[in-house]
């Protein structure tokens, strides 16, 4: 590749600039009032494989992959090669009245892995995006079938699905909602499928069956002819790594065809080899979406790219009605970018090229190591499926229920891993992993060695302060 890689200035004062222009100038993602406009975060100067190497020069195994996307590892070259090469050949095309290659070969691709059905691709910038868009197209979808009425989208507790208007107003985090708008009147909210906090004595069957029941109870209530889609998480990632129990997904995915309800697979963490597969919907649990929204690993973050797979089926429906002049009005300047989709196809030989059958075989290892730590008297539990987990940490075992004292949990055990050289997402009282599918044996117990180590320093400050008693 005939470009020249300048090194950045990483000495102490060239980090001090850099944070203080970040401070002067850079509004961080999801920025407290306090801090918001005057924030430097942690430095990350380079990455290499499964490690980052911040502006000290110290190593850390990238827990979380960057945010859940870089599925192949830090600098690859191929990939960074064919962002030259097809940035010297298109960079940017108008998808208004153009087409590229990359994109169209990528959809038939994506099809390919796609559940039985699933046979086309609207391409958006990410995440958010891909929801937004897949709930744009429920809406147009049922205006030209003439059921203007049946617009709600059924989302749950501790979910999370983006932070454009649509997509974060199906969040069910409560602290996104305090002091942001959203478009409450569309959305109903389900209990989140979360094993771990079911009712004391409820079997994990009957909380499966009443589950199902909630559901079933909430389209009798409100009216199947109001309620145009429900959008669920496989696994609930940032809510906490929440696997559904039993086949709750698949009840779930019954009870929509039953009463005509889209359903939307938001597979923007779990698909492109996290859980194993390219999408999980299907190969993993078994369930045939209408839609699946995709993002992060399709490039593995090296590029930003995301998408909507749409069932063959309803486009069959639009082209059968009596609009056939409707427009569906809604696309993006960067929708099917032709360096995105370059990206994508060779991030997609590398998932096909082994490393989707390494990420199956080496899962078992990464699960088992982390559930060891359920040993530690702060774990109220580790879980997860794949390369995916959390580990939550219950200071009080009496109530099951976080207090106070668990807002710092996190951050505890997240500053003495960093210390040992591990990078994890803390989320309150869990800490999240999900680390590049390039990720060996060795390298899983190093990792569950740092968070074992650093989860026992936090219970040994806890009980030194006389905030935990063990």
């Amino acid at each position: 590749m005939a470009a020249i890689r300048e090194e950045a200035d990483v000495s102490p004062s060239g980090a001090a600039a850099i944070e203080d222009i970040a401070t002067r100038h850079l509004v961080q993602p999801w920025p407290t009032s306090g801090s918001i406009g005057a924030e430097a975060r942690g430095l990350i100067q380079s990455g290499e494989g499964i490690y980052v190497t911040d502006h000290t020069g110290r190593r850390l195994i990238d827990g979380p992959a960057g945010m859940w996307c870089v599925n192949v590892g830090h600098r690859r070259p191929e990939l960074a090669q064919v962002l030259y090469d097809q940035a010297m050949d298109l960079s940017y095309n108008s998808p208004w009245y153009t087409t590229n290659a990359p994109s169209a070969v990528l959809a038939e691709r994506l099809a390919g892995h796609a559940p039985e059905g699933m046979n086309h691709v609207f391409y958006t910038t990410g995440g958010s995006s891909a929801v937004e868009t897949a709930l744009r197209f429920m809406q147009f979808y049922n205006n030209v079938r003439g059921r203007p009425e049946k617009k709600l989208i059924v989302s749950r507790e501790g979910a999370y699905h983006g932070s454009t208007y649509l997509s974060a107003s199906l969040n069910g985090r409560p602290r996104d909602h305090d002091w942001m708008d959203s478009a409450s009147q569309l959305v109903l909210k389900l209990s989140s499928p979360n094993p771990f906090r079911r009712p004391s004595g409820v079997s994990v069957e009957a909380f499966c069956d009443g589950l199902v029941e909630e559901f079933r109870t909430l389209i009798a209530t409100t009216g199947a002819e109001r309620i145009g889609a429900f959008v669920a998480e496989p696994i609930q990632a940032s809510g906490g790594v929440i696997v559904p129990p039993g086949d709750y997904l698949k009840r779930m995915r019954a009870l929509c065809t039953e009463h005509d309800i889209l359903y939307i697979s938001d597979e923007v963490v779990t698909a492109f080899g996290r859980l194993g597969q390219v999408f999980a919907s299907d190969d993993v649990f078994g369930i045939k979406p209408d839609m699946i929204t995709f993002a992060k690993g399709v490039t593995s973050g090296y590029f930003p790219l995301g998408g909507v797979m749409i069932a063959s089926r309803l486009f069959s429906d639009l082209r059968q009605s009596n609009h056939s002049d409707a427009m569906f009005a809604h696309g993006l300047t960067y929708s099917s970018h032709p360096i995105g989709c370059a990206v994508a196809l060779k991030n997609l030989d590398i998932l096909e090229d082994g490393l989707l059958e390494q990420a199956r075989t080496i899962s078992g290892h990464f699960q088992s190591r982390l559930k060891a730590l359920e040993a530690l008297p702060l774990v109220g539990e580790v879980r997860g499926l794949g390369l995916m987990a959390c580990i939550e940490c219950v200071a009080d075992r009496v109530s099951n229920n976080p207090l106070t004292l668990d807002l710092e949990v996190g951050k505890r055990i997240d500053k003495h891993c960093q210390e040992m050289g591990l990078l994890v997402r803390p989320l309150i009282n869990m800490c999240v992993m999900s680390p590049p599918l390039t990720i060996s044996e060795n390298q899983i117990d190093e990792m569950a060695d740092i968070l074992d180590r650093s989860i026992r320093l936090t219970q040994d400050e806890l009980v030194r302060e006389g905030l935990w008693k063990g």
